[in-house]
């Protein structure tokens, strides 16, 4: 039996998700639970495992592309007689991890004689808003004598459909709606794409040949959907230069919708201190050279986090988020320690679970795996969740300071700059040292100015004397 297995809800709320890479090809033969695929989430890179054991027969999906939840992801034949109902999806487009759970979605799940399905791994509940698939309506053979095999399923419901009218052509929202603002049938379009999904390509091609573009919002759309024809112009607009439209998606479109529900929601103020490091980086040079502590690797940024790990415990106002619906502030008796990093895929800030408790080794070998799980693009959405204050290091890209945006739930957020050989005041003459300008940012309504300046000052004080951290345990 081939069983089209839809993208499920990865337990995020998603309503859309894109193939990074793909695991298998056509005609691999896979095991149950085995990964078929890495899947690029609102948040960030994981694996998705298979419902089924048998032989891949169709990847519906490339790898980059993005396609909806319910959406067909592959198609395997697991070898089981043709006539027995198929537990990948139904009429409502529901995953088999979500049917055979009906508790988690209020629906009663159709059962059969086959045997139950398997229990998979990490698969969250299905989304009830997501998109819905309905059953193909296949004429049968008046003289049938041999078992009809379940009906394929559409890619989205569309009520207009009547009974017995054929299927639209495949392709995604973002296809079709190109394919409107131009005027283009679909259907008398071919499609290049896994067992002949209609693909942007194929639309901008169709549209060349015919000459067709866009309307643009400021011209009426005529009744063939194509633009009104502009008025003769005196003398021609010079061009624009060749631009590349990049995708908002995945991580940074995740990324841009929380900084901006954070900038328009906590009232941020910024502060900034320029700090004497010079013996800090002493400190950090001694560590390196040490050859008993050869496989920790102790950086600023450690030494940094380990400074704010101690401040919050005189200014626990930092350490904190702002309970909206039931007017409280609340405060938190740990700190999970988010670290932002730039990845090729946008920015993440995973978070290291009771920083505060851990000793300047423990967090420069925590702050060492956080950084290369994320470069490889692999971390887990457990880890972006639950921060409780953040560090940015700016400093690497060359930067002095700037005024970083909270993450959203947190109320501060610093940014710790380039450090520089500049001439400083020091025991009373002028000498080259070692400096650095730290930026706080942080929410208004939990943090008032003497608490954010008496937390950024704490934090200058362990930089310029790392001994006096002791006085501060």
């Amino acid at each position: 039996m081939i069983r089209d297995f839809p993208l499920p809800d990865l337990g995020e709320g998603l309503t859309e998700s894109e193939i990074v890479a793909w695991r298998v090809a056509v005609g691999d033969r896979v095991e149950l639970n085995q990964i078929v695929a890495d899947i690029e989430t609102a948040k960030a890179v994981v694996e998705l495992p298979s419902p089924y054991a048998g032989v891949i027969t169709a990847l519906h999906a490339a790898e980059g592309e993005t396609i909806d939840v319910g959406a067909p992801l592959f198609s395997c034949d697991t070898g089981e007689p043709s006539g027995e109902p198929s537990g990948a999806s139904d009429a409502t487009g529901q995953a088999p991890a979500a049917a055979a759970a009906p508790a988690a979605t209020g629906e009663a799940a159709v059962q059969s004689d086959a045997a139950p399905e398997p229990n998979l791994v990490g698969y969250g509940a299905r989304d009830e808003g997501g998109p819905k698939r309905r059953a193909r309506s296949v004429a049968a053979p008046a003289a049938a004598a041999a078992p009809v095999a379940p009906a394929p399923v559409a890619l989205e419901h569309d009520p207009a459909d009547a009974a017995g009218l054929a299927e639209r052509p495949r392709s995604t929202p973002p296809v079709r709606k190109l394919a409107r603002d131009l005027g283009l049938d679909l259907a008398l379009i071919a499609g290049t794409g896994p067992r002949g999904l209609i693909t942007r390509d194929d639309v901008e091609h169709a549209a060349s040949a015919t000459g067709l573009k866009p309307a643009s919002p400021a011209e009426p759309a005529g009744p063939t959907g194509l633009a009104a024809a502009p008025e003769p112009l005196a003398t021609a607009p010079a061009s624009r230069p060749a631009e590349t439209r990049i995708p908002i998606k995945g991580v940074r479109k995740h990324t841009a919708a929380a900084m901006v529900r954070s900038a328009f929601t906590a009232p941020h103020v910024t502060e900034f201190l320029t700090v004497d490091v010079t013996e800090t980086m002493d400190l950090v040079r001694s560590l390196r050279e040490d050859r008993a502590l050869a496989a920790h690797r102790v950086t600023p940024l450690a030494v940094v986090a380990k400074a704010l790990c101690l401040a919050a415990r005189r200014t626990p106002e930092v350490n904190a988020r702002w309970d909206e619906d039931a007017q409280e502030i609340v405060h938190y008796a740990g700190v999970n320690l988010g670290i932002a990093a730039a990845t090729e895929r946008g920015l993440v800030v995973p978070n290291i679970p009771g920083a505060d408790a851990m000793t300047l080794l423990e967090l420069a070998d925590a702050i060492t795996a956080l950084a290369e799980t994320a470069r490889a693009g692999r971390t887990s959405p457990a880890s972006l969740s639950g921060g409780t204050i953040s560090i940015t290091n700016i400093g690497v890209f060359g930067i002095d300071a700037g005024t970083p945006i909270l993450n959203p739930g947190e109320a501060a957020i610093l940014a710790m700059g380039a450090v520089r050989r500049q001439p400083w005041e020091y025991r009373g003459e002028i000498a080259l040292r070692e400096l650095m300008t730290l930026s706080l940012s942080f929410d208004h309504r939990l943090v008032d100015g003497q608490q954010g300046s008496r937390f950024l000052a704490d934090i200058g004080a362990v930089l310029r004397e790392p001994g006096r951290a002791l006085t501060m345990m």
